[in-house]
């Protein structure tokens, strides 16, 4: 992938890219969001901005910078912005891998569908540290390999079309967290059937050797996820403690 590929793909899919890749990826954009506990008079980045889609999820009084590589996403962010009185929120044409902000700008920069498009990846991520405040972290959502050989495999296979899909199918955890030596925090699995992931980092580079954590770290995300998803089916099942008037620790919600 290179810059000119990348702008190439999103000329294509800018028209239609909210009805190809809205509802279906939202939940991820929402925990991301979730997951950072902005407060008010915040500021945020969000690299990748695309069309928009995440930007009505921010809090009010959240000042929210929102920058993409594509010139056409852009101009469909600032449509969404215009039409739904965000005045909190700016948007810029720019290059994550060579942003044009001071450093430590940002309270919270966030990433969401953009790592596996991204010409230059590990400039991405060293230039989001650079933007981020000291004590700040960094959001993730991408879609990485999958840990099943066939399901694997055929994402490897696919790789050589990088350039004509737009993004890369076989990018790798546990090779991108230790070539970029990230302080994995917290790492959850987000979206239909758990595919994509939202990976918290702090800001500062993991110690040597603690990187390594990351697939343990992914394994108990999923296991949380199995036993949240088994927790919902016995909702139906066990009635609640009508007569105290409390809900079972197991009817809460996730």
């Amino acid at each position: 992938m290179d810059v000119q590929g990348v702008r190439a793909a999103y000329r294509r899919y800018a028209r239609h890219y909210d009805l190809y890749f809205g509802r279906v990826f939202h939940q991820g954009r929402k925990v991301a969001i979730e997951q950072m506990g902005i407060r008010p008079g915040e500021h945020v980045l969000e690299v990748g901005v695309g069309t928009g889609l995440a930007l009505p999820e921010y809090p009010k009084g959240v000042r929210v910078t929102g920058t993409d590589l594509s010139p056409h996403m852009i101009e469909r962010a600032q449509s969404r912005v215009d039409d739904m009185d965000l005045p909190d929120v700016t948007l810029l044409e720019m290059d994550a891998s060579a942003m044009d902000f001071a450093d430590a700008s940002f309270d919270h920069v966030v990433a969401m569908y953009v790592l596996s498009v991204a010409p230059e990846p590990e400039r991405m991520i060293s230039e989001m540290r650079r933007v981020c405040k000291p004590g700040g972290r960094l959001y993730i959502v991408n879609h990485f390999r999958s840990r099943n050989p066939v399901v694997g495999g055929v994402e490897r296979a696919m790789a050589p079309l990088s350039k004509l899909l737009g993004f890369r199918p076989d990018f790798a955890l546990d090779e991108f967290v230790a070539r970029n030596q990230l302080d994995v925090i917290e790492i959850l699995p987000v979206n239909l059937f758990g595919y994509w992931t939202l990976l918290t980092a702090g800001r500062e580079p993991a110690a040597e050797g603690a990187a390594s954590g990351a697939a343990a770290l992914e394994q108990r995300a999923r296991r949380n996820k199995k036993h949240l998803r088994k927790r919902r089916l016995n909702r139906g099942r066990t009635a609640p403690e009508t007569q105290t008037g409390r809900i079972m620790d197991d009817h809460r919600g996730p």
